[in-house]
């Protein structure tokens, strides 16, 4: 494999990918390497003007997308990566950069500037080797561009919007993707095939062997130091009396279990620290010291300590440098971790912890017995959770819908700007809960008209979820969507829904939706896509451990299922947010 000359030197190593591509991941697990897919959260706002050629603006925006990774990892992951690998790829005509069109016109607009015309296809590519040293993450970056000249066919208007029609420009760099439908309106290609489609294999090659094979001069770093700001640290010593490189990836595997063995106390500490108001409280009255927290908290002295040091090397606290450490949140704990805050996921930490946390305290029985341990976990014979939270007390209704209605909020724009939906005029969210994933809809898309159809119990509470003035935006519909008519629309969302069900009822839900859906009616699925070869996103993959009735399954198995009821798939989108999306049009 074309990687062989380093694979044995990234043994025991964590490389991550700081893109959500498939394509990129594909073209690198063809290549035989082996890593942890991460996307980066960096907003691409770099100002296009600042940069005198369009290969720098793809490098700086490939770089700061590794940074942002591998500064965000060990909030995430409790490890420092030791390498990330950022990449973004753009097209230039005319010295005009063509990046992702928003829309069908936009892309009308790249394709139509491209016609006829030699253009070029720039990949930046950003390696971030890391290393932490007492607490100070410092990197050493490499970073590099690669060209290939495309020449496209003269396009007449019908095939041009032929294509655009197919959906498939939408996620793609100049509106087109070479390596599927796009390759049609391609005459010729003059460089790296692969840098087209997303990332150039050979030259990020010859980089990794220079890293670590090639002594870059007489007096420069080795492949076991790197140049750190200014001081050289040795990363991989083999000085008399140190470890070999097994025992140094023997140590690395173990930390890896150590951390996969301490998960379970990780959860805890966030699950504790949000019930009890911490990070709510610091945000009032921020540099607290622990005797302070302690009395606002009313909780001992000695836990809150223990408590505010687990939070501090989880990252969720920091600590201003005096004598006496006084506690602030990270930037991390004030997006996520606030009651009032936009993404605030305390709602649904809260439901972890109460409902999820309790069933797989017995995942040895549900493993042994193969179904789910509702029973002893909650004390009852029933095994549907969701309806029978539904169906309880006010309170535990309410925390429920909480918990969905706090990550429908972290998800819902995500999921809404997947795709560009404005040929749809009207849309039903089927078991849509609270309204926030409709709601969303409804600010992504001001004409459409929004539909929120859920059980009778959801429906009456679901209201006070929407903002004062924003209630007529939606109209909420009661009813069960395996019995009762289903409100007509143009397209149907199915967000989180399809997992929980068997087999016979997705088929059954599936066909009713089929039913009332005339020719061109959209189907919006959003779930977690697992990998083809089922080893991730692990978020899946442990949920699936629950035992429910229902089943995870990767983004082929759904357009499977979804071509068995007469849906083709237009778009696939890994998000790099809690949930994927697919949307699904009617034939």
């Amino acid at each position: 494999m074309v990687l062989n000359p380093v694979i044995s030197k990234l043994a025991g190593k964590l490389v991550v990918l700081a893109s959500a591509s498939p394509r990129r991941l594909e073209i690198l697990r063809n290549a035989g390497l082996r890593f942890e897919v991460v996307p980066s959260w960096f907003k691409e706002t770099l100002d296009k003007g600042l940069f005198k050629a369009p290969q720098q603006y793809a490098v700086e925006t490939a770089k700061q997308k590794a940074l942002e990774v591998a500064r965000r990892m060990p909030c995430n992951h409790l490890k420092t990566p030791d390498i990330v690998i950022g990449a973004d790829t753009i097209v230039s005509v005319n010295g005009t950069i063509l990046e992702k069109p928003q829309d069908k016109q936009d892309a009308y607009r790249m394709l139509s500037s491209l016609s006829g015309k030699e253009h070029s296809v720039f990949t930046g590519v950003a390696i971030v080797l890391c290393n932490e040293t007492t607490g100070v993450e410092d990197f050493q970056i490499v970073d590099f561009y690669e060209e290939t000249k495309v020449k496209f066919a003269d396009l007449s208007e019908d095939m041009l919007w032929e294509y655009i029609d197919s959906g498939e420009p939408m996620d793609k760099a100049g509106g087109y993707g070479i390596q599927a439908l796009g390759g049609m309106l391609v005459e010729y290609v003059h460089g790296d095939f692969l840098n087209v489609v997303g990332f150039p294999l050979n030259h990020f090659c010859k980089q990794m062997d220079q890293i670590y094979n090639r002594q870059r001069d007489a007096n420069g770093p080795t492949p076991l130091q790197v140049t750190l700001h200014g001081h050289c640290e040795e990363t991989r010593p083999e000085a008399a009396g140190q470890e070999s490189d097994d025992g140094e990836e023997a140590r690395d595997d173990l930390q890896k279990i150590i951390q996969l063995m301490d998960g379970f106390k990780a959860s805890k500490a966030l699950f504790t620290a949000s019930k009890l108001g911490l990070f709510d409280l610091l945000q009032r009255k921020p540099a607290l010291v622990a005797d302070q927290v302690a009395v606002e908290l009313n909780t001992s002295l000695k836990g809150t300590e223990r408590l505010l040091e687990a939070c501090l090397s989880l990252k969720l606290l920091k600590t201003t440098n005096c004598k006496t450490p006084a506690y602030e949140n990270t930037i991390l704990s004030e997006r996520f971790l606030l009651s009032d805050a936009p993404s605030s996921l305390l709602d649904y930490l809260a439901h972890c912890d109460q409902s999820t946390w309790p069933l797989f305290n017995h995942l040895e029985r549900a493993v042994q017995e193969g179904v789910q341990q509702h029973h002893r976990a909650f004390g009852d014979k029933s095994t549907d959770l969701v309806q029978d939270t539904v169906s309880s007390s006010q309170d535990g209704k309410l925390r429920f819908m909480k918990a969905m209605h706090s990550f429908a909020q972290v998800t819902a724009r995500t999921v809404a700007t997947a795709f560009d939906l404005s040929a749809f005029k009207s849309a039903c969210d089927l078991g849509g809960c609270t309204g926030a994933m409709a709601w969303e809809f409804s600010r992504v898309y001001p004409g459409m008209t929004l539909t929120v159809l859920d059980l009778a119990a959801v429906v009456e509470m679901s209201p006070r979820f929407i903002p004062a003035g924003d209630q007529d935006r939606l109209m909420f519909v009661q009813g069960d969507f395996f019995k009762d008519p289903l409100p007509k629309a143009d397209l149907y969302i199915l967000s989180r829904i399809l997992h929980d069900w068997p087999d016979d009822k997705v088929h059954f839900l599936l066909s009713r939706i089929a039913d009332v859906c005339t020719p061109g009616c959209g189907l919006l699925l959003s779930e977690i896509f697992l990998d083809e070869g089922r080893r991730g996103p692990s978020r899946g993959i442990l949920q699936a451990l629950s035992m429910s009735e229902g089943r995870q399954r990767s983004a082929h198995e759904y357009v499977l299922l979804l071509e068995s009821h007469a849906f083709v798939t237009s778009g696939i989108k890994r998000t790099g947010n809690l949930l994927d999306a697919m949307l699904c049009v009617k034939v």
